[in-house]
């Protein structure tokens, strides 16, 4: 096998521009490089453009340092702890279930839908016990997950719903955007590799003011005022008092800065990667390929992800596809490896591959091609050539 000359593709970059640059490196200069005024800026433009698509201007933002920051206060906020059963998929990162044994409760995993790749609700019903306090549905890849179905069923259960939207920025579903539905509360990921950057962090979202308060509280130490309000308030700057033993996880105003500039860019970064995805589904129709589910009409897919599926009809497997795509100089990977087969997981609560046959199936197939706004169109064709010429395409 001959080896590419072209320069590598990865798999992911982010796109920064000179505004983000300038914004941090006035951060910079203010003094104000941990949780000051831009994070809380940050938070309020967050809200904003959430509130233009929700019911009401009810939605709080709370900035932490990573999305399984805000899912942990999310779940602690709700009182989530040891004897407590939160059903979740296992098709997802190991964070989105971390969080739960943080809090000395039990995962409950359960299968996908085979079209959507997203937690199955009927699947999610039939696992609920007296135990179970809350579900954590993961819109994967940033297609919406069936949330009318799993508030149905949360609603009639009594169960919390904490939505990890980590894929799901700019994701709409019956036109509301992701983190404006009727859940408890919604999180969102800024890693490096999402649809927006602040290289670390994340953003929790909730219209319940005792969940906003609670989780403001125990971002920082359990500490009743963080640094801003205590050198910007009227009471003496060094007072503050510890009513919980809190986390330490702030966002800090260095990567809000970059936060606030890429939110702006956001409705543009999800048109080029729409582009991307169209492109991909236009050159890959006639393979021997399952393609990635679409958004319902009407409705925003945020594609944070475009995952291949090979078909049975493949003239290879998925390990010897993305060897030879690496070969050619392109980055890929596999989202996921689910629960069920990682070591903890299994060993903890007995887990079997034939217990979750949909994701089984998916993990032996699938592979996440690269997708991202700093791609040029001269790299999505390079990416589409490469794909046709190791599955046979003319």
């Amino acid at each position: 096998m001959t080896h590419s000359v072209e320069p590598f593709l990865p798999f992911a970059l982010p796109e920064i521009g000179e505004e983000e640059i300038a914004e941090v490196v006035d951060a910079l200069r203010s003094g104000w490089v941990t949780t000051g005024p831009k994070t809380k800026r940050f938070e309020q433009a967050f809200a904003e453009f959430l509130g233009q698509h929700g019911d009401d201007g009810q939605i709080e933002c709370i900035a932490v340092n990573s999305a399984t920051a805000g899912l942990h206060l999310a779940l602690e906020a709700m009182g989530i702890g040891p004897g407590d059963e939160v059903i979740t998929t296992t098709h997802t990162f190991t964070a989105t279930a971390e969080v739960v044994r943080y809090l000395g409760a039990d995962v409950v995993l359960v299968d996908i839908d085979p079209a959507t790749l997203n937690i199955d609700p009927r699947l999610v019903e039939a696992a609920i016990t007296p135990r179970t306090k809350a579900i954590i549905p993961v819109h994967y890849a940033g297609l919406a997950v069936d949330m009318l179905a799993i508030l149905d069923i949360a609603r009639r259960h009594g169960l919390r719903v904490l939505e990890d939207a980590a894929h799901a920025l700019p994701t709409t579903l019956e036109k509301e955007l992701i983190g404006t539905l009727g859940s408890d509360a919604t999180v969102f990921s800024f890693y490096a590799n999402k649809t927006m950057t602040t290289g670390e962090g994340g953003m929790l979202v909730t219209r319940n003011a005792a969940l906003a308060k609670r989780a403001r509280v125990m971002r920082l130490h359990g500490m009743n005022r963080d640094a801003f309000d205590r050198f910007t308030a009227k009471v003496p700057s060094w007072y503050y008092e510890i009513v919980a033993p809190g986390f330490k996880y702030n966002m800090t105003d260095i990567a809000a800065a970059l936060g606030w500039h890429q939110l702006k860019r956001l409705p543009g970064f999800q048109q080029r990667r729409e582009r991307i995805a169209q492109a991909y589904d236009a050159a890959f129709a006639d393979l021997p390929l399952i393609l990635p589910p679409r958004a319902l009409p009407g409705d925003t897919h945020s594609w944070h992800l475009y995952v291949l599926r090979l078909a049975d009809a493949a003239p290879l497997g998925r390990d010897e596809f993305i060897e030879r795509m690496f070969a050619a100089g392109i980055g890929c990977s596999v989202h996921y490896i689910p629960l069920h087969q990682q070591p903890y997981w299994r060993d903890r609560y007995a887990l079997t591959a034939e217990r979750f046959p949909h994701s089984q199936k998916a993990y032996e197939t699938t592979v996440s091609i690269p997708l991202y706004t700093a791609m040029q169109d001269a790299d999505v064709a390079r990416v589409i050539a490469t794909v046709r010429a190791i599955l046979g395409g003319a």
